[in-house]
């Protein structure tokens, strides 16, 4: 098997490319469309039944289906194609390959990792290998600005899944990763009184100073031995020089590794209490995303893909991430989930976001080995 993806190592190339010079941020849903309507002709291609759910704000989901009436429970790959990087990235980061490395916005986060998944199956239908049971691709449009209008989707189509393969990239390592750190984002607000600065400064509620309080405050649940971190990432305040503000608000990012932590900084962050008398505070949640916890399911999950892996000479490791996917949705969900099948590289949302050609057939072995195999 790892012999016949490795005389794919050309084509995936080529395929990574082409998909690469497809620009699609996250919010220009035009651009984003114009490499799904490529995606779903791919998937179509391939035999598959394909779903457009239309979208208003961001590119249209697609749902692609194969072996819809065989029995089990199917195997779901969740894959993204918008990126961190605006149109016109590729005037000054234009796709080269380099020293075995393929170099491109996009190219690792998670194009490479799309081109795997479609290189597996397609090798698996052309040697007519491909396991009568049913196995489905959801394809995300806003996975980098955090699912909010995808989740849901993401939520029904994975509750029956026997298993979800998230083609995310693998660490620079090529290990997988098996633990994620939730992330929940917040605006906290504080309203005060305006005053004149000079005049009577006595009269003034001073926003400014209220949310500072409660940024120290906030600050102090940080609790990194333990991988919980409540960061203040932006500040906003006053209306003029010479005024006292009345308002001011900040953003907080806050990362965890279990669920139980995510609900304490919660209840610490939506019930702020003002030290200012007169001043009114309040939280909103922004967005959020459960931990990919290290558990007993995620163990036994992860050691069933090695014995896998290891029947095809494959060597599987495993690691995690401080950053959130949608494979944190799943499972959180008890779903049995495997995610970093990507291809080995570096350099996600940076100028030097690259794939290592090498590590290109040996995860598409994998993932068809995944399938054959679970």
């Amino acid at each position: 098997m790892l012999t016949y993806f490795k005389d794919q190592k050309q084509a995936m190339i080529d395929e990574i490319i082409e998909f690469v010079r497809y620009e699609t941020p996250s919010r220009v849903k035009v651009a984003v469309d114009a490499l799904g309507a490529v995606m779903a002709e791919k998937f179509q291609q391939l035999g598959a039944q394909v779903t457009r759910f239309e979208q208003n704000e961001v590119g249209d989901l697609l749902w692609a289906k194969w072996n819809t009436d065989a029995p089990g429970k199917p195997i779901l790959f969740l894959v993204h194609i918008d990126t961190v990087w605006d149109i016109g990235t590729l005037e000054d980061f234009p796709v080269r390959i380099e020293d075995g490395l393929l170099y491109g916005p996009g190219a690792v986060d998670m194009k490479g990792g799309i081109v795997v998944m479609l290189t597996a199956l397609r090798g698996l239908i052309a040697q007519a290998q491909l396991p009568n049971r049913p196995i489905q691709v959801l394809v995300n449009t806003d996975e980098e600005i955090g699912s909010r209008h995808s989740q849901g989707l993401i939520q029904d189509i994975a509750r029956n899944a026997a298993l979800v393969l998230v083609m995310e990239p693998g660490t620079p390592e090529g290990a997988l990763k098996t633990w994620r750190k939730g992330i929940a984002t917040y605006r906290v607000h504080v309203e005060g009184r305006a005053a004149h600065a000079g005049n009577t400064p006595e009269q003034g509620i001073n926003a400014i100073v209220e949310l500072s309080q409660q940024i120290l405050k906030l600050h102090a649940l940080n609790d990194l031995k333990y991988g919980t971190s409540v960061s203040t990432t932006l500040i906003e305040g006053g209306s003029a020089g010479n005024v006292i503000p009345a308002k001011a608000s900040a953003y907080l990012d806050t990362r965890f590794m279990h669920l139980n932590a995510m609900e304490r900084i919660a209840n610490e962050v939506m019930n702020l209490y003002p030290f200012t008398p007169g001043a009114n505070v309040w939280a909103e949640k922004v967005h959020h995303r459960p931990p990919m916890e290290h558990n007993a399911l995620m163990r036994e999950t992860f050691e069933r893909a090695k014995a896998i892996a290891q029947a095809h000479d494959i060597t599987l490791r495993e690691e995690g991430s401080g950053g959130g996917s949608d494979g944190n949705f799943t499972a959180a969900m008890g779903i049995p989930t495997l995610d970093g099948l990507g291809p080995q590289g570096d350099g996600l949302h940076a100028r030097h976001e690259q794939v290592v050609i090498s590590s290109l057939a040996t995860r598409a072995a994998l993932i068809a080995a995944l399938l054959q195999n679970w």
